[in-house]
């Protein structure tokens, strides 16, 4: 939400200095083909599909690449399937691929709570992992349904002092120092940064470029991630959601008139886990997830 509030500034340059080059936003999408180019030979109509798009997804209707679909898990609603792809990509690589997780590591999740730390404590749990989530208390209880062995509740405890040591730390909410990141690694352990604070000028580019700098002169590795679409890492989670092993987690549905709201919401009220805007089916205002088949 924070990209679409047109923060950090220094991402303006990019993104538009005064309104968004782009006037339809949202990444993540789920919903029927409708139609295919004369060169597409993965997909036809009628084919139940989920992506991660460049942007547009806030739209009855959006073109895909062909590229980056993959079919919907078959155990989800459309509404579910649109929360996957950017939080559950982000999550999958931050973990597999930048942290190299391996059975038996103990994994901390500092922002388990959030959109991409529902996903990432299950698939943590999924790699084989020992997965502490950092959370506040009135999450504390869905954090560990969602599989994670040990809750740490950020309000009343710090992480970085209890004195255990983590081979990896996902870290999705930026609000440590390195120094004290580091103090709650292994010798060799991996801080991956994947968010963070810093100000509304350059956001956590700071901190980012203070790692990348720092990480060649300790024996820890301190990693920057940031997620790339990937239609490998979409089919790689439908065999995780088919199987049980990851369940996406939905606070709230807008309607696609109630979008602004919905970012709102996500600005003020710190939400947890995942808000779905909803084309067809949805009521005006938040409702409670459902089971409909919305296309989003």
């Amino acid at each position: 939400w924070f990209v679409t509030s047109g923060r950090p500034y220094v991402m303006r340059a990019a993104l538009g200095l005064r309104r968004p080059r782009v006037a339809v936003r949202g990444r993540d999408v789920a919903g029927r083909v409708e139609t295919v180019g004369a060169a597409v030979t993965g997909f036809r109509p009628g084919d139940d599909v989920y992506a991660e798009v460049t942007t547009g997804s806030f739209a009855e209707y959006a073109c895909v690449p062909e590229r980056l679909l993959a079919l919907k898990p078959t155990n989800l609603t459309f509404e579910q399937a649109a929360a996957v792809p950017v939080a559950a990509v982000t999550a999958l690589q931050g973990l597999r691929d930048v942290g190299e997780v391996q059975p038996g590591q103990a994994v901390l999740i500092n922002g388990a709570s959030g959109g991409v730390g529902t996903f990432a404590v299950q698939i943590a749990k999924a790699l084989g992992a020992d997965v502490t989530g950092v959370c506040s208390t009135r999450n504390l209880e869905q954090v560990r349904s969602l599989g994670a062995d040990h809750v740490i509740d950020y309000t009343r405890e710090d992480f970085t002092r209890s004195g255990q040591r983590y081979d990896v730390i996902l870290d999705l909410a930026g609000q440590h120092p390195l120094t004290a990141c580091r103090g709650a690694l292994t010798r060799t352990g991996t801080l991956v940064l994947a968010s963070g604070n810093g100000g509304p000028v350059i956001g956590p580019l700071g901190r980012y470029v203070r790692a990348l700098a720092l990480s060649p002169f300790v024996p820890q590795r301190l990693r920057v991630h940031a997620t790339k679409p990937s239609q490998r890492d979409l089919v790689a989670l439908t065999a995780l959601i088919e199987a049980g092993s990851v369940t996406p987690v939905i606070e709230a549905t807008y309607a696609l008139a109630d979008t602004a709201e919905a970012i709102r919401h996500l600005a003020e009220q710190h939400a947890r886990a995942k808000i779905v805007i909803a084309v067809r089916g949805s009521h005006a205002g938040p409702q409670p997830s459902t089971n409909e088949g919305d296309r989003t």
